[in-house]
């Protein structure tokens, strides 16, 4: 990723280039990544307590 880039992706993300100096390159990236998986849409299915149960064998 290039310079120009990271700080439009930040700017997309609503981080003023002052807050920049607040965090560090990998929480930027993380954020936009986790702002790209918002974008897909979200899960298909949503874990009941049933699943959960099962998940840590407890039923």
């Amino acid at each position: 990723m290039t310079t120009g880039l990271y700080l439009l992706r930040a700017v997309q993300l609503g981080i003023s280039i002052a807050d920049l100096s607040l965090l560090t390159v990998g929480t930027v990236f993380d954020m936009c990544a986790e702002a790209h998986n918002d974008a897909e849409g979200g899960f298909a299915e949503v874990a009941d307590q049933e699943d959960i149960d099962r998940w840590f064998g407890g039923g």
